[in-house]
Formats: C-alpha cells, sequence, structure tokens
C-alpha cells in the first residue's frame, strides 16, 4: 500500500546554555534551556536515506553555544530570533525553523554590611540564589517571512485567602459540593501570549520590559479581583494584559484550581472559622480560556502541553 510523507521536523532538544555577563565584579547570569526544531526540504532524508539537506542535529547544538558567546542573550525572546534567521537563512533546504526556550530565573544573594571582613572583598554581585517560582517560555516560529512569538510562563502558584466566592452553580443528584461565601482561591498558572510583532518592518518589542509589565499587571488583576469563579478571575487577568499591553494580541491561560478544603474540627471540639483547610493536589478542576483583542485571530494552541 502506497504511503506519503507528512509533516516532519528534527532538531536538537534541551540544550541546556548558561551565560555568565562579567560587567567588571557584578555578573549577569542568563539560564536557558533551547530546543531546535527544523523543517523543509527533507523528503529525501526520509525517502532514501540521503543526508544532503540535512544539517546535523549536533551541528545545531554547536550554534545554541556559539550564539550564546558571539551575540549575548538579552532576552530569551532575541536569542530565539537570533537563531530561527539563522537557520533559515544559511540553510536553503530550511524553510521554516521553531525555537522553544525555557528561563530559569537566578536572583541575587545579598551580602551582610559586613562581608569584606570575612572574604577580603568589597561588595559581593556574583552570588545567586535560583528562584523558586515560575518558568518563562518563549516559542520563536520563522519561515523566512513572518515571525510568530509567543512567550509566557508556567509553575507560578498564586492564592486569595479571601475575596472568593462559589455559588448559583447547577446542582443535580450527583452534587455534593457545598455553597462557598469566602473561600480560598489558588492556581498554578500557566500562561502565553502572542506578540503582534511579525516582520522586520515592524518595530520590535523590548523583550524584558513585555515580560515584566506583562507578569505585573497579570498578578495585579488576580489579586484585585473580587471573584465568584476561577473563570471570572482568568478573563480579567488576560484582559487586563490587553488592555495595558499594545504588543499583545492574544492570551490564553491553564488554570488548575488548586482546591483548599475546610478541614472537620467538630470531633475536636474545636470550631474552624476559616482558618485550618486541608490542601488537596488531586483531583483539580482546570480552568482553560482564551481572550483575544477584537479583530485578533486566535493562533495559540487550545492544548499547550508541549508549547
Amino acid at each position: 500500500m502506497p504511503t506519503i510523507l507528512g509533516q516532519n521536523q528534527y532538531g536538537k532538544a534541551e540544550n541546556r546554555v548558561v551565560k555568565i555577563t562579567r560587567d567588571g565584579a557584578t555578573h549577569h547570569i542568563k539560564d536557558l534551556n533551547v530546543s531546535v526544531a527544523l523543517s523543509g526540504d527533507l523528503d529525501d532524508v526520509h525517502l532514501t536515506g540521503s543526508n544532503a539537506h540535512c544539517l546535523p542535529t549536533d551541528t545545531t547544538k554547536n550554534t545554541v553555544f556559539a550564539f550564546a558567546k558571539e551575540y549575548g542573550i538579552e532576552s530569551a525572546e532575541q536569542f530565539g530570533i537570533h537563531l530561527a534567521r539563522h537557520f533559515v537563512t544559511s540553510q536553503e533546504p530550511i524553510k521554516r525553523a521553531r525555537i522553544r526556550i525555557e528561563e530559569y530565573a537566578w536572583e541575587r544573594i545579598a551580602s551582610s554590611d559586613a562581608n569584606s571582613k570575612f572574604i577580603g572583598a568589597d561588595e559581593v554581585n556574583h552570588s545567586f540564589a535560583r528562584k523558586g517560582q515560575e518558568t518563562r517560555v518563549t516559542q520563536i516560529t520563522y519561515d523566512g517571512e513572518k515571525w510568530e512569538v509567543i512567550s509566557g510562563l508556567k509553575d507560578l502558584v498564586v492564592m486569595n485567602s479571601t475575596n472568593s466566592e462559589f455559588w448559583g452553580y447547577i446542582k443535580d443528584q450527583y452534587t455534593t459540593l457545598q455553597e462557598a461565601y469566602d473561600r480560598i482561591l489558588a492556581t498554578q498558572v500557566s500562561g502565553r501570549w502572542r506578540f503582534n510583532w511579525t516582520d522586520d518592518e515592524q518595530r520590535m518589542p523590548h523583550w524584558e520590559r513585555s515580560y515584566e509589565q506583562t507578569r505585573k499587571h497579570m498578578l495585579e488583576a488576580f489579586a484585585e479581583t473580587y471573584s465568584y469563579s476561577l473563570q471570572q478571575t482568568l478573563y480579567q487577568m488576560a484582559t487586563r494584559i490587553i488592555n495595558h499591553r499594545a504588543e499583545i494580541d492574544e492570551v490564553r491561560f491553564s488554570l488548575p484550581n488548586k482546591h483548599h478544603f475546610l478541614v472537620d474540627l467538630e470531633p475536636f471540639g474545636l470550631k474552624n472559622d476559616n482558618e485550618v483547610y486541608y490542601a488537596a493536589d488531586r483531583m483539580y478542576g482546570l480552568i482553560e480560556a482564551t481572550v483575544l483583542r477584537d479583530g485578533a485571530e486566535a493562533l495559540i494552541p487550545v492544548d499547550m502541553t508541549n508549547l
């Protein structure tokens, strides 16, 4: 039975590159996990085994490290743009490059006022602790003409200890959930936002500032929304981003509801006045939605598992 080769791509996944920038005695860290996927005129390598159009995956790995030295890492987005442009413009068979990057943040360890007494230095600016909150992510796709940049974060756990209710929902013969008029609202944010920068003629966003401000508006909306449902909070978070960041046209969130249940303390003769909770990690409600700028097209995949 005849077969037809469908979509295909190849590359080197999860290249861990750490770039130290030395500004005198002050050091700066960029810690990235970079995955490269290339596609184009690659039929022969599948059909006949000819490698004439195949850039070795080892070469893509080497390119990641060389570019960290040659160009530095101003931001995850800028670094991915350099890589995608290089692979598409330098290799004729390669028609499309997709670069996925996770960034792991570090924060500087503050030294004591008397540190020089012990270690012989005036000030310590080279010691860091890995931040334990979110992982920043970005995906850059380039086909030689158009860019698509989708950035975001994952694993950011947030909580409101009040100003959240959930009541008035459908009830049937299987409903046991009690209505809540003062509850904990907690979630582990996985969010992606798509930039409207698509070609080199446009002014490129300031990627670092955009991430910082987008994260700020997202968290402010979470904190300031009196919530009657996690869906409502999600919508407010995404809307705040679009209203304040002109470079972003689409936002998608996947928010697991990290349930906190009041513990029954009556068997011990104690009253639980919204003070002691059981934090359940399984099972959880999963709330997902996309919010768009009016007139924009939805391009972020519904399933963000591998984005």
